[in-house]
């Protein structure tokens, strides 16, 4: 199913960001690529809000960013819940991206260590360079293996085929294997610190 963003969005951000609540408290196993920007479980207030500002400012006209953000917040505490299990994979763009400034993206930085150290969270990076077996695509969502949500500049694809979310899967695993975790994740996001002076 394909959603055009302005007709989600229509009425303003907040209640895209509580849309996906459900979806999420029902889903024991969590997947996310992203090759651009954080998963928005993995963002920072301040982050949020460059996100979210830069997306309202783009393609829609109400202005409920403050309220979004606190729902996205608030959605965040997911992560706490060791019933699931959350699996991040970026590419380390990423961790370069300079949405919202150099302060808002070291505070944005420290908190992916943070949120990385967490017993149910596991944290991928594919590094820059010219030795993976991968290609970078979309961003997407895995919801256990029933459910993938895709991002699009458009709108939004929620696919449940059956063959096409194993397609997605198997992706993930592609990428996942081109990724570096743990101390080798923890060393790009502290260069990536170090970097803004």
């Amino acid at each position: 199913m394909f959603t055009e963003w302005r007709r989600m969005e229509q009425s303003g951000l907040k209640r895209a960001q509580q849309m996906v609540l459900p979806l999420y408290e029902r889903t024991t196993r969590f997947r996310a690529y992203t090759p651009g920007i954080l998963h928005g479980l993995l963002q920072t207030r301040d982050y949020t809000r460059s996100v979210l500002q830069a997306t309202q400012r783009r393609r829609v006209a109400v202005d409920d960013v403050e309220e979004a953000v606190q729902v996205r917040m608030e959605r965040q505490e997911i992560l706490r819940d060791h019933g699931k299990t959350f699996a991040f994979l970026i590419e380390e763009a990423c961790l370069h991206h300079g949405l919202g400034g150099a302060e808002v993206a070291a505070g944005q930085l420290a908190h992916l260590i943070a949120v990385a150290s967490l017993a149910n969270v596991s944290l991928g990076i594919v590094p820059r360079g010219y030795v993976r077996h991968s290609m970078h695509v979309e961003a997407f969502s895995l919801y256990d293996s029933a459910q993938v949500n895709v991002e699009l500049v458009s709108g939004y694809l929620q696919i449940t085929q059956p063959s096409e979310v194993a397609m997605y899967v198997s992706r993930f695993g592609e990428l996942a294997a081109d990724a570096v975790h743990g101390s080798a994740a923890r060393a790009l996001i502290t260069e990536a610190i170090d970097s803004l002076g």
